[in-house]
């Protein structure tokens, strides 16, 4: 029988895609630099605003939230209709 994930590679999931999230945010906002040939002081002034804004993002887009974890049932919908 398969089991199902546990919390600990739920985090680790997690992590890794809002670091993704922040990486892809930041690097687009560089790049995006580079065909506007503005230099590597632009780009990097580029990148590194995308990746505070990649970082808020994340924050607004995944917020950390207890009541959505494995067996709280208190927001289960089943049973609802």
């Amino acid at each position: 029988m398969v089991e199902g994930i546990s919390d600990e590679e739920r985090s680790r999931f997690a992590m890794k895609l809002k670091i993704g999230f922040v990486l892809l945010v930041g690097l687009s906002g560089g790049l995006i630099t580079l065909y506007a040939d503005v230099g590597w002081q632009g780009f990097l002034v580029a990148t590194v605003a995308g990746l505070v804004v990649g970082g808020l993002l994340v924050w607004l887009v995944f917020p950390e939230r207890t009541d959505l974890r494995r067996g709280d049932s208190s927001r289960s919908r089943r049973g609802r209709r």
